[in-house]
């Protein structure tokens, strides 16, 4: 198992579409062989918005990241978000 996990702070006026763009990138990998899970979520306390993948390997998920960063190739992460996003590439210890 592979988990990619990403940690956004959108700029309150920009949550809506930060919102829809990491639907569209989750959208280009739901359901293709090695993708077990991906899901948007939002923090209750912080308001910040997790990105949460589940893939099969590391290999599945290099396979399959293009896909999903093609997806929002056009997106302005810069304007939209506070920070840069934190990412993490997990794997089972």
């Amino acid at each position: 198992m592979f988990v990619v996990m990403s940690i956004h702070h959108p700029h309150p006026e920009f949550e809506a579409a930060l919102i829809e763009s990491m639907h569209r990138f989750g959208a280009a990998v739901r359901g293709k062989q090695g993708c077990r899970e991906i899901h948007s979520l939002k923090d209750a306390g912080s308001g910040a918005l997790i990105g949460l993948g589940i893939f099969d390997s590391r290999e599945d998920w290099d396979r399959l990241a293009p896909l999903a960063r093609a997806a929002v190739k056009d997106d302005d992460f810069d304007v939209w978000e506070e920070t840069e996003p934190e990412g993490f590439l997990l794997s089972e210890v």
